[in-house]
């Protein structure tokens, strides 16, 4: 890595911008050209990164390969110190950390602080995972020994996105290397510090062997080259995924057609439920969290809200009132500005065009709508019918689609009439009748009296139909990371029959 003597012409963000290699065998690898990573928050200069080809990936591929046989035969104990000493360093580094997800990503300060403390907490939790059962005594027919035991994968490719960089890569990363894999990540071209490099730095500061994981960055021109090396290379032994729902078709159809094990978490249409006996002011804070939280910009988010028609006008009147409390503007300069910037100029337009065409087909602008940049004001739509754009294709913004029931058949017929199956959240002071809504969603995820947004790294955390298959955390994360086999011990009594 190298320190570029130039300066962004943001004044608030007036630092040395640093030149990053790749991170590969324990090295820090420079690729043949770079790439440069602009802050949402004021359009400077925030880093340049590595652009790798195929040969680099292969190059990593190489690296954890060759790592993989004495990283799965560590003992236990030495692959839990590795994850907690990297929870340690993270946490020596916060500061630092919380800046960078701020300028790189656009995050609000609060949503930053919780970033860095849950993947804390989320390397405690895979280093707990090591000591999981591994396997199983089975009976035998036959007086063997039969065991059912649980084994790496070998080598996990890692893909993240860019809405929580460092949240996301972490997930795959520390419970593959929990199993006893070794790692290849590849974080998104918007996000490739957060999203990787500062990973790789506390795996070094932590004296991580070499090649257990290592990181490879591009630009978007070279995502498709790099991103299939790291899906089809045949020493590749799993894959990890985490984005959009047609990248994620792409990947699991590559690694499926490769008979390669793929975990993929993708898109998300989350509906909120609140039913008539619901406390709306706690539907309201759900609905704010859950809407606009890091701009709409989470799988989990609560794209489409359902309201009982008989409390509908007073809880569009407080969503609205608590909405206009939300500051938007550059988080970077001012922590009390909870809307940062939505990702890219490509994002807003989307955001945009669905909110006019919401619009033109008879929806109601309650408050929000307006456009600065990258800034867009949080955006209450009422009027919403399940015949709109809106209410079926993911937005990822802070728009809150707001459409009216009449009966809890309705409520879960309109919840499952999406392509996507993520998370959802019910808000009912009748917890039997909100829990028998629950279990008739088909989401891979459902929280009564609370937001769609939640998340623990012990949990199974995944999705149905469009939103994804396999599950990440705890234990659910060990069986994707791991394969099973069947080993016996025969001790002299099988007969042959010849």
């Amino acid at each position: 890595m190298e320190t570029v003597d130039e300066r962004p012409a943001s004044a608030a963000s007036a630092v040395e911008i640093r030149r990053w290699g790749c991170f590969v065998g324990g090295d820090w690898v420079d690729a043949d050209s770079n790439f440069s990573v602009e802050s949402p928050c004021d359009g400077s200069r925030f880093a340049d990164a590595a652009d790798s080809d195929r040969q680099l990936a292969a190059r990593a591929v190489d690296a954890a390969h060759a790592a993989a046989p004495d990283w799965g035969a560590r003992p236990h104990h030495e692959r839990a110190k590795l994850l907690l000493r990297v929870a340690d360093q993270l946490e020596a580094r916060r500061a630092d950390v919380v800046d960078a997800l701020i300028r790189e990503g656009g995050s609000w300060f609060g949503k930053a602080m919780f970033e860095t403390g849950y993947v804390a907490d989320l390397f405690r939790a895979a280093a707990a995972a090591v000591y999981l059962p591994e396997g199983e005594v089975l009976p035998s027919s036959y007086g063997k020994l039969s065991l059912a035991v649980r084994r790496p994968l070998g080598v996990v490719t890692v893909i993240s996105p860019w809405n929580f960089p460092l949240l996301l890569s972490s997930r795959g990363v520390a419970f593959a290397l929990a199993a006893g894999n070794t790692v290849i990540l590849k974080p998104s071209e918007e996000t490739p510090v957060t999203g990787g490099l500062l990973l790789a730095e506390l795996f070094a500061a932590s004296d991580a062997p070499a090649g257990v994981f290592n990181v490879v960055t591009c630009s978007r021109d070279g995502v498709a080259e790099v991103g299939d090396e790291l899906v089809a290379n045949p020493k590749v032994g799993g894959v990890s995924f985490t984005g959009s729902t047609p990248v994620g078709r792409r990947i699991a159809s590559k690694a499926g057609e490769l008979l390669k094990p793929c975990c993929v978490e993708l898109g998300g249409k989350d509906a909120l439920i609140v039913l008539d006996d619901a406390d709306l002011d706690r539907a309201v804070e759900a609905a704010a969290f859950g809407a606009f939280m890091h701009q709409g910009q989470i799988c989990m988010a609560a794209e489409r809200i359902l309201v009982h028609e008989s409390v509908a006008d007073e809880f569009t009147q407080k969503f609205v009132a608590k909405t206009k409390t939300l500051k938007t503007g550059d988080p970077s300069a001012d922590k009390g500005h909870v809307i940062g910037p939505i990702i890219n100029a490509r994002q807003v337009a989307k955001i945009k065009a669905q909110i006019e065409q919401a619009l033109a087909e008879g929806a109601t602008l309650e408050v929000g709508g307006d456009v600065d940049g990258l800034y867009l004001t949080p955006t209450i739509l009422s009027g919403v019918t399940s015949g709109m754009n809106v209410f079926r294709q993911e937005t990822f913004g802070p728009v809150a689609p707001i459409t009216r029931i009449a009966s809890d058949d309705e409520a879960v017929a309109l919840a499952n009439d999406c392509d996507y199956g993520l998370s959802s959240g019910v808000i009912s002071r009748s917890e039997s009748r909100a829990l028998a809504i629950a279990h008739r969603l088909e989401t891979g995820m459902c929280h009564v009296n609370c937001s769609p947004v939640n998340d623990e790294p012990h949990a199974p955390f995944g999705g149905v139909k469009g939103s994804g298959f396999g599950r990440h955390g705890g234990r659910w994360s060990i069986d994707a990371f791991s394969q099973t086999r069947w080993i016996t011990l025969d001790r002299g009594d099988r007969r042959y029959p010849f």
